[in-house]
C-alpha cells in the first residue's frame, strides 16, 4: 500500500521503521513481528528517507518502546479490564505486544494518521479509534474510566506548545482522577537544535521541530517521575547507558520518559 504523509503524521513511519529494523535482528531487544509485516506491506522509501537504522538509533527506539510496554503491562496487572488511551499512536503496534485478552484500547490521532492505521491494522472488538488531535478534549468522552485508565503519549507532546501540554494534563487529571500518563520529553538543547533544523539527515529527512524542551523549571511544573530505559545490547546500551541512567544530569541529556499520576 502506498502511504504519503508529511509533517508530524509522517513521524509514524519513522518510528515504525526503526522498530522493524531492530525486530528483524536475531538478537533484537524488541519482539515486534507486526512492525516488520507493516514495513513490508507499505510502499514507501523507508531506508532512502530514514537511513539504514544502524548505529544504535533503532535499538534506542526499541528500548524506549519497551519502557512504555512495561508500564502498560504494570497497569494491566493491576487493572486487567482497564482502558489504555494511546495518544498520537500512529502505526504503533503496542496493543498486540501487551494484550491480555481483556484490555480496552482507544487510539487517538489526527484524521490522516487514523486513515492509514485503519487500512493497515484492522481493529478488534476491544479497540476503538478517535480521529482528532490529542488536544481536542472531546476524545475523553470515548473513554470508559470505570475500570482504570492509563494514557500513553509516545513521541507526541514535544510537538505541542508547553502551555497546551499543561492544559491537556490538567484536563486528564480532572476527568480521570486516579489514572496516569506515560510520555516522553526532549531536553531543551535538543529542542533548540530541532527548531534550527540541525537534526535528521543533512540531505534527507528532517523531523518536524519540537516546540519545547524539558528543563529544571518545566520538570518541576510537570511533577512527573522519571523512568529508565531497560538494559540493551552491546557496550553502550548494555553497560554505559544503564550506568549513565543512574546519574540524573546524564540521564536527562537526551529523551526522558516520564510517568505522571493524577
Amino acid at each position: 500500500m502506498k502511504v504519503q504523509l508529511g509533517g508530524v503524521p509522517e513521524t509514524l513511519l519513522w518510528t515504525l521503521y526503526h522498530r522493524a529494523v531492530e525486530a528483524r535482528r536475531p538478537d533484537a531487544v524488541l519482539d515486534d513481528p507486526k512492525a516488520v509485516a507493516l514495513v513490508d506491506a507499505i510502499d514507501y522509501p523507508f531506508a532512502e528517507r530514514f537511513g539504514s537504522g544502524e548505529g544504535g538509533l533503532s535499538q534506542w527506539q526499541a528500548l524506549r518502546v519497551r519502557r512504555f510496554d512495561a508500564e502498560v503491562r504494570r497497569f494491566l496487572a493491576a487493572n486487567p479490564d482497564g482502558t489504555v488511551v494511546a495518544l498520537g499512536e500512529g502505526l504503533e503496534t503496542q496493543f498486540w505486544r501487551v494484550d491480555n485478552g481483556r484490555v480496552r484500547w482507544v487510539t487517538v490521532d489526527l484524521p490522516e494518521a487514523i486513515a492509514v492505521r485503519e487500512r493497515l491494522l484492522p481493529r478488534g472488538d476491544r479497540q476503538s479509534v478517535v480521529a482528532a488531535s490529542a488536544l481536542d478534549e472531546a476524545w475523553m468522552d470515548d473513554v470508559d474510566a470505570s475500570r482504570g485508565v492509563l494514557i500513553t503519549a509516545q513521541g507526541l507532546l514535544m510537538y505541542f506548545e508547553f502551555g497546551d501540554v499543561e492544559k491537556l494534563l490538567a484536563a486528564c487529571a480532572e476527568r480521570f482522577r486516579g489514572s496516569a500518563i506515560v510520555f516522553d520529553a526532549v531536553p531543551r538543547w535538543l529542542s533548540e537544535a530541532s527548531r534550527k533544523g540541525k537534526l535528521g539527515k543533512p540531505d534527507g529527512y528532517k523531523p518536524p521541530p519540537w516546540k519545547w524542551g524539558i528543563d529544571r523549571e518545566k520538570r518541576g511544573r510537570l511533577r512527573a517521575r522519571e523512568l529508565r530505559l531497560p538494559r540493551g545490547r552491546g557496550p553502550f546500551f548494555g553497560l554505559l547507558a544503564p550506568l549513565a541512567a543512574a546519574v540524573p544530569p546524564l540521564r536527562r541529556l537526551f529523551f526522558t520518559i516520564l510517568l505522571k499520576r493524577f
